[in-house]
């Protein structure tokens, strides 16, 4: 009989990861979702770029934070080369596509979903078979020593696997939506079901498994960036489930555990983010208040605070403001030496200057790097409230 590579139940170590990492979630659902404030929807444009930069890493395909949230907004790129900017609009199109469908109260992750997903990612490269399971044999090899070092499935399993899944993801008894998520994007990266874009694919169907549940506002619900800046534990932990070829009957603990623990992270990261942003947009405010500028301006310079290159472009959907009124304000906290501007004309960008450098210095807070499954189980947030007022 077909099987999927299983794992029934979480053991009570996982459960006081994830029910950890379910308390931070609640605390965000409040400010993210009922409550947004003015400056949500940057960070999770921010977030979602960086997400962006994850997943694509993985796969060798790099580009900056800067133009990923260019490609979040919908414009053009600052540096980023033809053929890699078209893969990188693929895998935000294919996102774009997950998060719009999962809005219906019926969606369900189809076969129709998953080949729409891979078309979207894969769409540059019609060598990918984009939309089309794979014709025949796959394999991957090491790139540095041409190791073969994975098969996917026999080509006359595939589909039947993949339809198995797809239950499973819709209708499977499992408790744990972490555990879903984290299940289906193990399965569908050992099927290998397609000659190109298997990991962008089961990567971009995890984060869709997690938003359909709701958990969390989507753009908040991904660990794209965590696999970003883990890819050596990420491949190696792919690898030792895996064990080379198809086998229902590896043992997936050490994956699961590592997707628990990236869940964990990621949210005391943006924990972590909102604090610090509520913070620093809060003196950045006062400053502009102080100087004159439009109060909406201190979202540029919250932007550039933490590293981001400004560009009209971009504050422009932070600001909801034309053109020529980003332009207008743009010049005005240059002239107050707020930002500081780079290049010329169409590739003009705007970066923090000094002032602003030390506020999000002063208020930067310590990173969260603690093992969740240490000894003593993960660390539970703190019960003051989310922003205390800053004094």
């Amino acid at each position: 009989m077909i099987m999927l590579l299983t794992y029934r139940v979480l053991d009570d170590e996982e459960k006081r990861v994830e029910e950890a990492t379910a308390a931070i979630r609640d605390r965000l659902r409040q400010f993210v979702a009922t409550e947004p404030r003015r400056w949500t929807g940057l960070l999770a444009r921010m977030t979602r770029a960086r997400a962006l930069v994850g997943s694509n890493s993985v796969e060798g395909i790099n580009v900056s934070e800067d133009d990923a949230i260019a490609a979040i907004d919908q414009e053009d790129p600052a540096t980023t080369d033809r053929s890699t900017w078209r893969a990188v609009v693929g895998y935000r199109e294919a996102m774009d596509y997950i998060l719009q469908r999962r809005l219906s109260p019926s969606f369900r992750i189809t076969e129709d979903v998953l080949l729409a997903v891979h078309f979207m990612i894969c769409q540059s490269d019609l060598a990918a078979n984009p939309g089309q399971y794979r014709p025949g044999w796959v394999g991957v090899r090491n790139a540095q020593t041409g190791e073969l070092v994975h098969e996917g499935v026999d080509r006359d399993d595939l589909e039947a696997l993949v339809h198995e899944l797809l239950d499973y993801v819709n209708n499977g008894p499992v408790g744990s939506v972490f555990l879903r998520a984290a299940m289906a994007h193990l399965n569908l990266a050992i099927l290998h079901p397609f000659t190109d874009g298997n990991g962008r694919t089961a990567r971009c169907i995890q984060t869709a498994v997690l938003a359909s549940d709701g958990i969390i506002a989507p753009a908040f619900s991904s660990i794209e960036e965590y696999i970003g800046r883990n890819q050596r534990a990420y491949y190696d932990v792919l690898g030792e489930v895996g064990g080379g070829t198809w086998d229902p009957r590896r043992n997936p603990k050490p994956w699961v555990r590592f997707c628990l623990s990236g869940h964990y992270l990621q949210a005391q990261t943006i924990l972590r983010r909102m604090r610090e942003v509520e913070r620093v947009y809060g003196e950045l405010s006062e400053l502009v208040q102080t100087s004159g500028a439009p109060d909406r301006t201190a979202l540029a310079l919250v932007q550039a605070a933490f590293g981001g290159k400004v560009r009209n472009s971009s504050y422009r959907v932070s600001a909801d403001v034309s053109k020529n009124v980003a332009s207008r304000d743009l010049k005005v906290l240059v002239d107050a030496k707020f930002l500081v501007p780079e290049g010329e004309k169409r590739g003009r960008s705007y970066v923090a200057a000094p002032v602003v450098q030390t506020i999000r210095q002063r208020l930067r807070l310590p990173k969260i790097v603690e093992d969740p499954f240490a000894e003593g189980g993960p660390a539970l947030p703190r019960q003051e409230s989310l922003f205390p007022e800053i004094a």
